[in-house]
């Protein structure tokens, strides 16, 4: 089985709903897929969270996500509301949401 991590960096919200989107086509097509919140795209989780987003709770529920960078949370002042949400914070490389431990689990990165 192929594992892909997505890395969002940017905080654009049609560009992230791309990486939701090709994040749940490969799920469903039985690839092993997790999702980080790195840099901007810390800001889109709250108001994924406020508006009911379809994508992002589909691939929340289907646990694709891996979790949300805690130093850009908190740099970007999305801390707290990104904590309330319940996902983990990561912070495995100086503070920040790291790669290596998926390229070491065999993971392909796309960083978008």
């Amino acid at each position: 089985m192929k594992k892909i991590l997505f890395y969002g960096m940017t905080g654009e919200k049609m560009c992230f709903q791309h990486i939701l989107m090709n994040a749940l086509q490969l799920n469903s097509a039985g690839k092993e897929v997790k999702i980080v919140f790195e840099g901007a795209s810390v800001k889109l989780v709250s108001k994924f969270e406020g508006e009911n987003n379809p994508l992002y709770k589909k691939a929340k529920k289907a646990d694709l996500i891996a979790g949300i960078c805690l130093a850009c949370s908190k740099v970007l002042g999305v801390y707290e509301a990104n904590l309330n949400t319940g996902l983990p914070m990561l912070d495995d490389m100086s503070g920040h949401a790291g790669m290596k431990k998926y390229i070491e689990e065999g993971y392909q990165v796309i960083s978008m």
